[in-house]
């Protein structure tokens, strides 16, 4: 079993969620790198749906020489996946129904993401409605799962057709986070590791997820308006 991944489900047998911070290579702040050091923070995720500055080869050997800390590459396309980073998710936007997302991409990446010979994890990466059109949905061309019952129903296909971890995402910016019930439900349903994401912007927001369930919470948009939220909410990860 690869090591990021065994990790993760230590730390899930535990019942102990783990912080991540979602690092967008164009907005890239090496004070928010040095404070999550001492912030019990378990990994970055690096990556953006529509990059504009193709900085994430820069980005990625930046932060390895200011932190320690994992580097997991969480594409919004396949060629920011790179070989100096500790692992990479594989999404498929399972909410969605366009085919590229699905698999269309990873066909035409997997020589190349097999050849980087990082730790690679499938993900199902479902989009939920955070009630404000996000970048993912229009680089996507998708929409956002609202219904309950349809946002349960796709973890559990999911869990079904062997994905390693669940992302419920919000979006960056959404102006509201995945519903608390919504967690809670998901994890009646599934044992895969669920990371939750979007809209994360409070002590307050960080405490219900982590309540509700969530083994990773994923906060990034918000670091990037205010890095003092890092120091704010470190104590629920130690």
């Amino acid at each position: 079993m690869s090591l990021i991944y065994k990790k993760i489900l230590a730390r899930k047998k535990k019942n102990k969620s783990l912080l991540v911070v979602l690092i967008d290579p164009d907005k890239f702040n090496e004070e928010l790198v040095l404070l999550a050091n001492n912030s019990n923070v378990f990994c970055f995720f690096v990556g953006g749906s529509k990059l504009h500055t193709g900085r994430i080869e820069v980005v990625v050997k930046r932060i390895k020489k200011l932190s320690k800390l994992p580097i997991v590459i969480f594409p919004g396309d396949f060629d920011q996946m790179h070989k100096e980073a500790d692992a990479g998710l594989i999404p498929v936007l399972v909410s969605g129904r366009n085919p590229d997302y699905l698999i269309g991409k990873h066909v035409q990446w997997a020589k190349k993401i097999k050849s980087l010979t990082i730790e690679t994890i499938p993900t199902a990466y479902i989009l939920i409605n955070g009630e404000k059109k996000s970048t993912t949905q229009e680089v996507t061309n998708t929409s956002p799962l609202s219904s309950k019952v349809e946002i349960i129903n796709t973890v559990i296909a999911s869990e079904l057709l062997g994905y390693k971890l669940i992302y419920l995402e919000a979006g960056s910016g959404a102006k509201s986070q995945v519903n608390s019930t919504i967690i809670t439900e998901v994890k009646k349903q599934t044992s895969v590791p669920l990371i939750v994401g979007g809209g994360i912007n409070s002590v307050e927001r960080v405490n219900d997820i982590i309540k509700a369930g969530a083994d990773m919470v994923v906060i990034g948009n918000a670091l990037e308006k205010n890095i003092s939220l890092l120091e704010d909410i470190k104590k629920w990860f130690k």
